[in-house]
């Protein structure tokens, strides 16, 4: 298909679940379009993730448009495979006009009020823009991570398969969200001496009084608050994903039991100088806030049980296993066999090839359910972008039927793409 100086009248870029979603929402109004991917879709499942990944929501809550999970085991948990066979399953369900391989550059709005995207394929205009290419794109990497030894290897968690592909030796995994948690428990489970830099993510227990926490979250409602409806409004989006594991059915993962059999643990990464690493006394405070959180949710769930009567096993609380006999504020990496680093502090947002004015000083689009201040500019797949699913299998379908609906409405939907079609939508690379 020849894209360079094509026109159609509205433009998704990302070509991923979100991308998909909108397709199957945009289709099923009518709306033709075609799809354009920077390199293949669910590229990322299948090379960003490590070879032990597994969902840490259940199977049940994979609801894109029209394609619930349909396997045998809605309780489990998806392993990275199988992510990609669901989403792969999902692009031929959808049948969407997909061309791979083709990058927006850059998308800017001329004074008539249309859309140019600058691409790998040649130059295309748009008077609609859904951009959906997720929210997490460049790696975080600290200026200290320059200074380390040449003789130790680093990578990020996206590089991280598994602890074959680090040399002998022990490992300093930097973070401990959900990537952090997981990974270092990954080389811990395969013999590794792990030292682990805790992080300010939460924890949340994987079953509770007989259920899985998710469904009792869901149960409550929880995934359907509105974004402006939590108590922390919009600055829940920044907010640390709460760790927790699929891994063979479920299961918390407990840090402190990790240190009890051998895991080293440590509080904030400061600095390095000179070979030693320094960290910040707050490792007890670290934990105890992690397991406020986790308690702080079985709390809420206890009211809802008590206030509805629901018929639930009473389930004894959590009791520490381990707790910090001092703190270990430096660390010299010579006296150590730290042979590698995986850094999992996070990632930022990079949409510095959108040349449009809708974004906040920290460069985090500003919207409201994703629509901009500028007319025919839509933003998806964000987390929280609506709600707690906004990001995930469970809450992007939502939000791309609404942006459907929004892009249906707005007038101008008349012109006519490269194949002579009433309306086309372009989906580019995530």
């Amino acid at each position: 298909m020849e894209l360079s100086g094509g026109h159609w009248p509205v433009a998704v870029v990302g070509g991923g679940q979100a991308g998909l979603s909108m397709s199957r929402c945009l289709g099923r109004r009518g709306i033709d379009h075609v799809v354009l991917e920077r390199a293949e879709v669910a590229h990322s499942w299948k090379t960003s993730r490590w070879d032990t990944f597994c969902l840490v929501t259940p199977n049940w809550q994979c609801q894109l448009p029209d394609f619930p999970y349909a396997g045998d085991d809605p309780h489990g948990f998806m392993v990275r495979d199988q992510i990609v066979e669901y989403l792969e399953a999902y692009r031929a369900f959808v049948d969407p006009p997909v061309v791979e391989g083709v990058e927006v550059t850059r998308v800017t709005r001329d004074e008539r009020g249309t859309y140019r995207l600058a691409t790998s394929a040649g130059e295309l205009t748009a008077d609609q823009v859904v951009v959906a290419t997720g929210g997490y794109h460049t790696p975080i990497t600290p200026p200290l991570s320059q200074a380390l030894p040449e003789t130790i290897t680093q990578v990020q968690s996206q590089d991280y398969r598994s602890g074959a592909q680090l040399p002998p030796g022990e490992v300093l995994v930097v973070g401990s969200g959900q990537s952090g948690a997981q990974i270092a428990e990954d080389l811990h489970l395969e013999g590794r001496r792990v030292h682990l830099v805790v992080g300010d993510a939460p924890r949340v227990a994987r079953f509770y009084r007989g259920r899985d926490v998710t469904d009792w979250l869901a149960e409550m409602g929880y995934y359907d608050m509105p974004v402006t409806e939590h108590p922390r409004r919009e600055a829940v989006r920044a907010q640390a994903n709460h760790y927790v594991t699929g891994r063979d059915g479920g299961r918390d993962i407990d840090l402190r039991a990790h240190a009890r059999d051998g895991m080293a643990l440590y509080g904030l990464l400061t600095d390095h100088r000179d070979g030693v690493l320094h960290f910040k006394p707050d490792l007890t405070e670290r934990l105890d806030h992690a397991d406020e959180v986790s308690e702080s949710i079985k709390d809420t769930i206890d009211a809802y049980i008590a206030r509805h009567g629901v018929d639930a096993p009473v389930e004894e609380r959590y009791s520490p296993v381990w707790r910090p006999d001092g703190e270990t504020l430096e660390l010299d990496l010579a006296d150590t066999g730290i042979t590698s680093v995986v850094w999992c502090i996070g990632f930022r947002q990079d949409f510095r090839w959108i040349d449009v004015p809708v974004f906040t000083g920290r460069g985090a689009p500003a919207h409201s359910r994703g629509v901009t201040s500028s007319p025919g500019l839509y933003f998806l797949g964000l987390p929280w972008l609506w709600t707690w699913g906004s990001g995930r299998f469970s809450g992007v379908g939502r939000d791309a039927e609404y942006l459907a609906e929004r892009i249906r409405s707005q007038r101008g939907l008349t012109g006519t793409g490269p194949r002579g079609d009433v309306c086309n939508v372009l989906a580019l690379g995530s």
